[in-house]
This record gives C-alpha cells, sequence and structure tokens, in this order.
C-alpha cells in the first residue's frame, strides 16, 4: 500500500469527543480531543447536548487531521462510535429539552442515566420473548425504558419528536442526511431482532409504546445496516465545512463505543470467536462472539450482527469501571492530599497509585498483597451481569483507622481485585452457556496501566492481551471507515489485517493464585449478603 489514503475514527465518550486519523497499515498518525459537556442536577438524571456534541467532534477531527499533516482531500473515511445514549430530535433535528430543566438543548439522556429503572422495572414483569435477547431482563440504561419514561412524564416533547437516534445514529445522520441506523445500537439497545431482520411490533404494543409501531417505527428506524456499510451520500457538503474534510468522503454506519473498541481488538489471532474484547473505561463493557446464538441470564444478548457481522454477540460489564475506582478512592482521608501529589506529577490519580503499588512490591502480580484483608464490591451503578441487578450497590470490608497514602494504595488495589472478580463471573456465567473465551483483549482508557492488566489476568484467570495500537476503539471507528470507503472487502477482513497484539499477561500460578480465589470467594458472599440486607 502507498499510504496514500487514510481513515478517521470519532469515539465519542461520556466526558470527551475524540478522533485518530489512521494509514492503510492501521497506524495512528493524529489525534484530537474536546471535552463534552454533562448536566447531573437531578437525582438518577444524567443528560447532554447534541448540538455541543457536535462541536466537539469536529474541533477533535480538525485537531487530529492537522496534528497527523495530512491533506483533507486524502481522507476516504469515517467512522463514528458513540455512547448509547438517547437523542431526541424535533422536526428537522430541532433540539427538544428532555427533563425538568426545560432547557432544549439538553436533548440527550445519557447511556448512565436511571431515570427508567421503574419503567424498566414494568416492563421485565410482562416477561415478553423479546427480553430473550437481552439477556433475560431489560436494563434501564437501554431505550424503550426511556422512551417510555418520556411517553409518561413528558409526553409533548414524546409527541413532538421526530427522531428517537442512539448517538452513534445521530452522529451519521448528521454527517449525511441519512435516518439509516446501525445493527449495533438497534440491536444491543433498542430491542431490533436483527436475525430476523425486524421489530417486534407486540413487545411495542404491550410495554406501551404502540403508537412506534402503528406508525411502522419511522421514528427509531427503518433502514437497519450493518456496521462499515456506507450510509447516505457520503459527508453532506455542509458536514464537511464543519468537519473541515471533504463532501462525499465515505461515512460507516456507527457503532456503540464499547463494540468499537472490540472491532478493534477481537480481531487479533484471526478468530474473534475465541477472544472476550473487554472495554475498560468509566464503565466496563465485555464482548464475546459466538457462532450460533448462547442465552446467558443476566447477559446482554445474544445479538446478531450487532458487532462482527455474521456472529452472535453477548455482551457484559459493569455500569461503573474506571468510575467506581474514581468514586472508591474519593471516600479515603489521604485522597486531597494524593491528588495534589497527582497534578504536581502530571499524571491521574489512578495511574499515581498504580505506580507506587508496583514499586512496593517484587511483581505486579505480588501487589494483591497490599489489599490483605481489605475487600471491595464496586458496584456504585448496580450490577450489569451477570445478575442484571441496577439496584445492587458496593460495599468495603475491612476498613481500619489508617489516614495514609499506603492505606489509600490498598484501597485501589482492592478495587482493582473487585473489577476482576467481576469480570470473572461473567466468563464463569457464559461458559455455563456455552460462551466460553480463552483469553481477554483489553481496551479503554482506565486499562491501560501494566498493574491494572496484570491484577485483571489474576482474578479473571484468563490471559489478558494489549493490543499493538494504543488507540484501539479509535482504530475500531476507523475501520469502519476503512469499511466503508471500500478498502477492504468486508469488516471481518479489515480487522483481521490491522488489529495486532502486543504484551501477553499470564494469570499468576501458585501462592497468588490461590489469594484471589479465596478473595474471589469472600467477594462473592459479599454480594450476596448485600443482596439479603439492602431492603432493611
Amino acid at each position: 500500500m502507498n499510504g496514500s489514503r487514510y481513515f478517521i475514527g470519532v469515539d465519542v465518550g461520556t466526558g470527551s469527543a475524540r478522533a485518530g486519523v489512521f494509514d492503510e497499515e492501521g497506524q495512528c498518525l493524529g489525534t484530537g480531543k474536546s471535552d463534552i459537556e454533562i448536566f447531573r442536577d437531578q437525582a438518577h438524571m444524567v443528560e447532554q447536548s447534541s448540538a455541543n456534541i457536535w462541536q466537539s467532534v469536529c474541533l477533535s477531527v480538525r485537531t487530529a487531521v492537522q496534528a497527523a499533516g495530512v491533506s483533507p482531500q486524502k481522507v476516504v473515511g469515517i467512522g463514528f462510535d458513540a455512547t448509547c445514549s438517547l437523542v431526541v430530535a424535533g422536526e428537522g433535528g430541532k433540539s427538544l429539552a428532555v427533563g425538568p430543566s426545560e432547557r432544549p438543548e439538553r436533548d440527550i439522556i445519557v447511556w448512565m442515566d436511571h431515570r427508567a429503572i421503574g419503567q424498566a422495572e414494568r416492563i421485565n414483569a410482562q416477561g415478553h420473548d423479546v427480553l430473550r435477547y437481552v439477556g433475560g431482563r431489560i436494563s434501564p440504561e437501554m431505550q424503550t425504558p426511556k422512551l417510555l419514561w418520556l411517553k409518561e412524564h413528558r409526553p409533548d416533547t414524546f409527541g413532538r419528536a421526530w427522531q428517537f437516534f442512539d448517538l452513534a445514529d445521530f452522529l451519521t445522520w448528521r454527517a449525511t442526511g441519512s435516518l439509516a441506523r446501525s445493527t449495533c445500537t438497534v440491536t444491543c439497545k433498542w430491542t431490533y431482532l436483527a436475525h430476523e431482520h425486524r421489530w417486534d411490533p407486540d413487545y411495542f404494543r404491550q410495554i406501551g409504546l404502540g403508537e412506534l409501531a402503528d406508525e411502522g417505527f419511522s421514528r427509531i428506524g427503518q433502514e437497519i445496516v450493518e456496521p462499515g456499510t456506507p450510509v447516505g451520500q457520503g459527508l453532506t457538503d455542509e458536514a464537511a465545512r464543519d468537519l473541515g474534510l471533504e463532501a462525499g468522503t465515505a461515512v460507516s454506519a456507527g457503532m456503540i463505543d464499547a463494540h468499537a473498541g472490540g472491532i478493534g481488538t477481537v480481531g487479533i489471532g484471526g478468530t474473534p470467536e475465541l477472544n472476550m474484547g473487554y472495554v475498560f473505561g468509566t464503565s466496563s463493557c465485555t464482548l464475546t462472539s459466538t457462532t450460533g446464538p448462547k442465552f446467558v441470564p443476566g447477559v446482554w444478548g445474544p445479538y446478531f450482527s450487532a458487532m462482527v457481522p455474521g456472529l452472535w454477540l453477548n455482551e457484559g460489564g459493569q455500569s461503573a469501571a474506571g468510575a467506581a475506582i474514581d468514586q472508591l478512592v474519593s471516600f479515603h482521608p489521604a485522597f486531597p492530599d494524593a491528588s495534589n501529589r497527582a497534578r504536581t506529577l502530571g499524571v491521574p490519580l489512578p495511574v499515581m497509585l498504580a505506580d507506587l503499588a508496583v514499586v512496593k512490591q517484587a511483581s505486579a502480580s505480588d501487589a494483591v498483597s497490599l489489599a490483605k484483608g481489605l475487600h471491595v464490591v464496586p458496584e456504585f451503578l448496580g450490577n450489569r451481569a451477570p445478575f442484571a441487578d441496577p439496584a445492587a450497590r458496593a460495599a468495603i470490608a475491612g476498613l481500619g483507622m489508617e489516614r495514609d497514602l499506603d492505606s489509600l494504595i490498598a484501597l485501589y488495589v482492592a478495587g482493582l481485585c473487585g473489577i476482576g472478580y467481576g469480570l470473572r463471573q461473567i466468563i464463569e456465567a457464559q461458559a455455563q452457556a456455552g460462551a466460553d473465551v480463552q483469553q481477554i483483549i483489553i481496551s479503554g482508557g482506565a486499562g491501560q496501566h501494566d498493574l491494572t492488566r496484570q491484577i485483571l489476568a489474576d482474578a479473571s484467570g484468563k490471559p489478558v492481551i494489549a493490543p499493538q495500537t494504543s488507540e484501539p476503539v479509535l482504530l475500531g471507528a476507523a475501520l469502519l471507515g476503512a469499511t466503508a470507503a471500500r478498502s477492504f472487502a468486508d469488516l471481518k477482513q479489515a480487522m483481521q489485517a490491522l488489529s495486532r497484539p502486543g504484551r501477553v499477561y499470564q494469570p499468576a500460578p501458585g501462592d497468588i493464585l490461590q489469594t484471589h480465589e479465596n478473595r474471589y470467594s469472600v467477594f462473592c458472599n459479599l454480594q450476596l449478603e448485600l443482596r439479603k440486607m439492602r431492603d432493611f
């Protein structure tokens, strides 16, 4: 390849939009980042602005292209991934207020928003057959409970809405004018049955959203295409001006952000079915591909063609992962001084704590000894999988009166172990249902430290492989753009060509293995006792 064609991946996370420019060998040549506003002024409510996000996307793309030093004319494809947040658009894309602030620019219910817990519980109590394809229970993080909440609490907004978009689909519409939705978004979060190429109208009528079915699903998606499929006629003139690119540049159907991390990683080794993609960011997401459907109680899916076209997907993870670690360490008396020290060093606090933990021990695996007698169930925002229990909450056992930095490091290590044991529970639940995996491919900003990766390997009992690229999520999004630009025959070929392994972290044997076995037993017992006591 002559390196004269370039692809852009855009990743819209909870707090920022990021973009990366990649060449035909999968090398990242330049990145850009722009922060996103977030509003949390009501209990359980988290909102954002689609206009603010589009501005951040445009700035990040322009910055990335400038950093890469490439001509916009040589960018031939762009792919978007985003959080699975709900965008409510009035006629022509006009913003509509989704909450009591009454501010129309706040037109997004963020994925982590839990205002629709009651609606989710009512939907689950009805037990429609569609729920088999979301692990048996719908989550308040998914879109139909949120749509039902809007109908019941903001009927004017619901009635005036022209389109309800998943955020990734909003971005492709904003870029191209096409109303096509991705199988990734609507299958994983909206109950679309991709294996049957249809919505189930009976489900929508049963739960109280019958008007969506009566309209022929025109407001949630009538054209559904697989990731990697080009949508519309490429970038519109307006979007091209906003992004600093050429009109007509190929745009792929988008993906959920974690799933783009899967696209950028699970092709390692050429057999996605052997790999679990593990995206460790604000939340965590586990992504397991299978050739046939595997029904795993408490694990979302099975979803057909939601990540790797032609394969089924089971999706687990936790609603708070990196965010859970941040919450955990913020409780400690040493947190203010440690935060100041980390700022002076110019690193995030978790990175500083990980560095200090490694220094104290002979190896990263030995760091578990720092947490002796200290145990954490880090479910501050519920248990997404394998219990599908949004009411679950966190626990810390074994705290003393210590107020120093060493005890903060110990708490941090105990929290990482708790994340790892939650991952192990998902792996075991899937294995019992026939969706076994041999190794974990890690991505995400919170999972980049050697200590984090080694503890996850030790706690889960599976090898953890870091991808060669430092930007696996952006690479995944860029592979969508490359496929849409016809640089590869299909997305599978793109994954196999450009997803490469880096360092491998093997689970520790011997005494460390036994320590984690003992700690895992404590973790499971704490979870069980918490479920028994939370109503008292």
